[in-house]
């Protein structure tokens, strides 16, 4: 009945925002659609892979509204059930249509107002971060309010409080949070540097169950408050920039399945020069027990209150991505270096050389974290790639990646070695047709040996696309992953359609995965604005 309740207002809001605008004439309305849907197959080649319901389908309407300095707006989600794999789909109610957020704005030269659902980020997200990705079906917003003030150009500041969403409802602890912003290069009026400094504080409340099945209080939890704090700064001097940033942490649980409450502290580091057609970057981070939860009662990748992204490349390629690595949230020191390369032929904007390189390595925080009572490696990554523009028709790409991961999570001394290679081949008939094929394949005496895999893909631009892929274990499931399909795309409207087998395995957005199980099915895809 609220559901109803909810949708019906929201009609309301979204028919009488319509209505002002036709009275008005200044008023504008934005709308979007997006749907994934699946109908999943049994295939005797994955057994037990296919769900109960053999139909899932994740859908999302979204208006805004803005006249003046006013702006708002609702989101429509349906879920028929949630597709297989989402955490979405694991809540009592999987199948759903409810008003998944909605906001109401004011915003002028110095100060801004939000009653709603509220999407932020502190710093770099290592004590705050409230966002959507439907990929990973997580949406994290504060249903509550948050406001902002511009004191000139030297200072800022904003503050927010409400309850976070987790998964389709919210939590039962409420968050509050303060964020000060100043800006060192602007008080001292340097032109040619950029100095921001910023401290952020962040509470979490949630009322520890004493009746609860699970004793919080004998895993040393005996105060509903959590407290988080960091301090941040951000450089920029002609082609070099430093970020910079340090939080803490009070007593608290970092996972669902920690046996032990503790304080948690992270460090993060982030370095880039450029100079002409040379770009160099370094970044690190330090992570003690800094898992935050939206609610201790809560569990999966959307139960997450702060940003921690793994350190590492991230490949559209297949068996380069394979087996990603998820950051260890409860200890790890990591570091990523790239170097970017440019060569581009003075007489012919059609004829270049890109070269990258990037390192990536992840260890254990602490030897404690291992049975052999020394820090294990989790992840390390060392690949190159080369691109090269031959003419205006011609464009091939060749990757190399040498990945040792961990299938322990470092808590055992073994880890798994893979080498993979890649050859990238497009070719452009003329302005609108052109063929694109992969060719790669993964070297490895452990886990499941050795892959290979391909991909066609002709494209008549700017409407066409068709593709199809495979993924082939040679030596140990010897299954093959195949996928083939269209899509089709007019002004701001994109459809999608494919059927194919897919891999058990980790699927990663912006160096955050959710676990996806095997299936084989028929997937429609459907984005569109208006």
């Amino acid at each position: 009945m609220t559901d109803r309740i909810l949708i019906t207002i929201a009609a309301a809001m979204t028919a009488a925002l319509a209505t002002a605008q036709v009275r008005t004439g200044d008023g504008q309305i934005s709308a979007s659609f997006e749907t994934n849907t699946i109908y999943y197959a049994d295939d005797k080649g994955l057994p037990g892979s296919t769900p109960d319901d053999h139909f899932g389908s994740n859908n999302y309407l979204k208006v805004d509204y803005t006249y003046k300095k006013l702006s708002a707006g609702i989101q429509l989600e349906g879920y028929f059930p949630a597709l297989y794999g989402y955490e979405l789909g694991q809540q009592e109610n999987p199948k759903r249509f409810w008003l998944g957020s909605k906001y109401i704005s004011w915003q002028d030269e110095n100060f801004s107002v939000l009653a709603g659902n509220v999407y932020d980020q502190f710093g770099n997200g290592l004590i705050f971060r409230s966002y959507e990705d439907r990929q990973l079906g997580l949406n994290n917003s504060l249903e509550g309010i948050s406001a902002g003030y511009d004191f000139s150009r030297f200072v800022s500041i904003k503050g927010m409080y409400g309850r976070p969403r987790l998964y389709t409802d919210y939590a039962g602890s409420w968050v509050r949070g303060l964020d000060l912003n100043i800006s060192i290069a602007d008080i001292f009026n340097w032109d040619a540097v950029m100095l921001y400094l910023e401290g952020s504080y962040v509470n979490r409340y949630e009322s520890l169950d004493k009746d609860a099945t699970y004793d919080f209080y004998s895993l040393g939890l005996d105060t509903p408050q959590l407290d988080m704090f960091s301090g941040s700064f951000n450089f920029a001097w002609k082609g070099l920039s430093v970020k910079g940033e340090y939080a803490r942490k009070s007593k608290d649980l970092s996972t669902a399945s920690s046996m032990k409450a503790a304080k948690g502290a992270a460090i993060f580091a982030e370095v880039v020069y450029t100079y002409k057609s040379l770009s160099v970057s370094g970044t690190f981070r330090m992570l003690d027990d800094m898992g935050t939860m939206l609610s201790l009662y809560g569990n999966g990748t959307g139960n997450s209150l702060n940003y921690l992204p793994s350190l590492t490349r991230q490949y559209t390629y297949m068996l380069a991505n394979l087996n990603p690595y998820q950051v260890n949230v409860t200890g790890e020191t990591a570091g990523q270096a790239d170097i970017y390369y440019s060569l581009r032929s003075r007489h012919d904007r059609h004829r270049y050389w890109n070269f990258h390189a990037n390192f990536a390595m992840a260890y254990t925080l602490s030897p404690a974290q291992s049975v052999t009572n020394k820090k294990q490696l989790l992840w390390n990554d060392v690949n190159f790639d080369i691109e090269r523009q031959w003419n205006r028709n011609l464009k091939t790409i060749l990757l190399f990646s040498r990945q040792e991961w961990s299938p322990s999570h470092g808590s055992e001394s073994g880890t798994y070695v893979s080498n993979i290679f890649v050859g990238d081949i497009t070719y452009k008939f003329d302005r609108k047709k052109s063929l694109r094929a992969e060719v790669q394949y993964l070297l490895s005496g452990d886990y499941e040996g050795d892959w290979v895999a391909g991909l066609l893909e002709f494209s008549f631009a700017p409407k066409w696309s068709i593709f199809a892929s495979d993924m082939y274990n040679i030596e140990g499931t010897k299954k093959n992953y195949y996928n083939a399909g269209f899509s089709y795309t007019k002004g701001r409207t994109r459809i999608q359609l494919g059927y194919g087998r897919n891999r058990a395995g980790y699927i990663c957005s912006g160096g955050v995965c959710r676990y996806s199980p095997a299936y084989t099915g028929l997937n429609i895809s459907l984005t569109t604005s208006f």
